[in-house]
Order: structure tokens, then sequence, then C-alpha cells
């Protein structure tokens, strides 16, 4: 933890990193075999047959749960242990930001929108530094202590006021602001033992098209791309365990969308940031996915421009058609993708009777029903 987050931290009456937490490191074999490059959803609260058998592929990898997957804490954490009895290396992933993108509510806590931060951040950046590490440290606790690796977070989008489908989930209106709260905020996840994943690289805020619906088209020079969004995404790299790359195109810089672009994924990501951790695809079934092709090809253009996993979700026949290509493809396990592992863990009970459970949980609460001035 940085000087300035433990003083602030302390400002805040926060005190340390310790806890009255009991936390248990999350033993894996030195050389675990590696998960499949598939990660998919289901259909709801239990595994059908048909789910357990698809699991138990072995290009599928992972599985992301979303609201219709949830009815309580004690329900989820056994869908997690029956998912994991199916597939022990498989991942196992939600989007839990907080505001309107948070798919556990009932049982945890209710983490507010990140833009919450922003008007806090100018005028006391160190104390809203350590708030947004307390909220990473939360959701990442809270997540793993229901049976989750990780979540897909933090955004590191630009809210210039266009996008609504980003709008509030970002931290700030610009690329110092939003690398500064969401650093913060992957130190609490880090802190908790969870792996990091920064979306919608190269920046989704600069639309107002709404990729699961349509297509994107970013208009900008790529001068304007790496001075504003961008920005953020080089400022977190060091933070950053995994990126999503967002289903857009910015036609003065590539042909490609995004995240079926070598030239952004390889030349731009892996080359000029020399980042080496994982590329997720966003989910293929949405509309910003459709102009490639049928589902096999967009699992095809996505590895091949670089994505170490691809998602299918929402659309069974989709995943179905997408796990009957890969292993005809005879798609490799990906080793990469191991660190998105949960490091930690952390039993419900023992949490919530924690002094920094309790005070960062009251903290996002008052933040959520504005009342954190």
């Amino acid at each position: 933890m940085g000087s300035a987050i433990r003083r602030a931290r302390t400002l805040l009456g926060l005190g340390g990193r310790s806890s009255n937490m009991t936390i248990a490191p999350n033993e894996h074999p030195s050389q675990p075999d590696a998960p499949g490059v598939l990660m998919l959803d289901l259909e709801g609260t239990v595994l059908s047959k048909e789910e357990e058998t698809l699991l138990g592929s072995p290009v599928v990898g992972g599985v992301i749960l979303f609201a219709r997957n949830y009815k309580s804490p004690e329900q989820v954490q056994a869908l997690n242990a029956a998912i994991r009895a199916c597939n022990p290396q498989i991942l196992i992933a939600v989007d839990q930001e907080g505001g309107r993108v948070q798919r556990l509510i009932e049982g945890y806590t209710r983490l507010p929108e990140m833009g919450v931060f922003a008007s806090r951040w100018r005028h006391a950046p160190e104390q809203t530094q350590a708030l947004a590490t307390e909220l990473g440290w939360l959701m990442a606790a809270e997540m793993i202590s229901a049976g989750f690796d990780f979540s897909f977070a933090p955004v590191l989008d630009i809210n210039i006021g266009l996008s609504k489908v980003i709008g509030e989930r970002s931290f700030g209106r610009d690329a110092v602001q939003v690398a500064a709260l969401a650093n913060a905020f992957m130190e609490g996840m880090h802190e908790a033992g969870m792996a990091t994943t920064g979306k919608h690289f190269p920046g989704h805020g600069s639309v107002s098209a709404d990729s699961h619906l349509e297509l994107p088209v970013d208009d900008r020079s790529m001068d304007e791309i790496r001075s504003n969004d961008l920005a953020a995404f080089v400022a977190c790299v060091d933070s950053l365990d995994a990126v999503m790359p967002a289903h857009v195109i910015y036609p003065q810089v590539d042909p490609d969308c995004a995240g079926f672009s070598s030239y952004w994924l390889q030349d731009i990501l892996r080359g000029e940031m020399a980042f080496d951790g994982v590329i997720f695809s966003d989910d293929l079934v949405m509309a910003g996915a459709a102009a490639v092709g049928g589902i096999e090809a967009r699992v095809d253009a996505a590895l091949d421009a670089g994505c170490d996993m691809v998602l299918v979700c929402n659309d069974r026949a989709m995943a179905l058609a997408a796990k009957a290509h890969l292993e005809a493809r005879g798609a490799a396990a990906n080793p990469r993708l191991v660190r998105m592992q949960r490091r930690k863990m952390w039993h419900r009970e023992e949490l919530m009777r924690g002094d920094r459970w309790k005070q960062a949980s009251t903290l996002a609460l008052q933040l959520a029903e504005n009342r954190g001035d």
C-alpha cells in the first residue's frame, strides 16, 4: 500500500491492512492444468445435466454468472461448488462493478456506481482513493467468499457524457482521474486476492451507440485516442491482470473492431504497452461482434487477433456451436489463464465478522445512498 493511501486510510479511521478476518491462501499446484479458452453462461440457479456435460469439455475454461443464476448466498456458493466439481480448472466470473452492473445484490453489499468518486476526488484525492481501495477490497472479498475467481472490473472508460452504456460506470471524465481511482480500486482487489480486468480497451466512452445492440464507430484519430482513452489504460497497465477489448471500430486507426484487431491487441497492447496478462473477448453474441460473421468466424477472429479466452453468453445454440468448433479446431488450453484464479479464500461468516468488512460495507452503503460526503 502506498504511503499516501495509508495516510488517507488513517484519516478515514480505517487503520492498517490487518483485520479480524481469517484468510487461507488458495493452494494451487505449482503447475496446475490450464483452463480451456471458452467461457459460457448457465440458464438457471442449479446445473442441468446438459450443463454438467458441457462444462466437462476440455475447451470450456470459464463460466460467467448473471442475476438469473442467483437466489441467495448459500445457493450461489453451492452452484459454484457444483461447477468446480465438473471442471476443477474452470474460472468462475461475474460482473460485480457496482451500481446498475451488480449481479449479486440480496445478501451482499450494495455497491455504488464508480462515478460517485469523481467529484470527491477533485477536492480530496487521497481520501477518495482510499475509499476506492476499500470498495475494491470489499467487492473482491465478497465475491471470492461466494466462490468466484474474479469480477470483470474495473471499467477504465472515460465518461465524457456521450455513452449511456458506460456513463456512471466510469470513474471520471479524464484519464488522470480514471487512472488514479482505478489503480486504487485494483489495489484493494489485489489485497483481497482477486485478479483485475480493465475494460473496454482502448476506450468505449466516446461513442453513443451501445455495442450490445449495434456496432459503434469511433472516428477519432490515433493521437486523440492516445491522449485520452488509451492514456488511462497505459497508466493502469502495471495493475492489470487482464484486459477486455471493446466491440468498437476506430476506422482512422484500423478497419477491424478492437476485439478482432491484431493491431490493437498485438501491436499496441502487447507490443507498445508490453502487457503480458490475459485478454478476454467481450461477449461474442453481442451485436457489436456480428459483422465478423457467424459464431465460428467470431471465435476464430478473436483468438487469431490475440484473445486468450472468448465469451459466448445468453445464446445456448451459439455456445454449443462455439464449443463444437473449438473442439474441431483442437483449441489448446491456455496456461496464461491460470493467473485469473482467486489467490485467497474468504469464508463468508468470518469475513462479515471482521472490522474491515464492517467499515467498508458501511462506507459503500453511504456512497450508494449519496450520503458519503
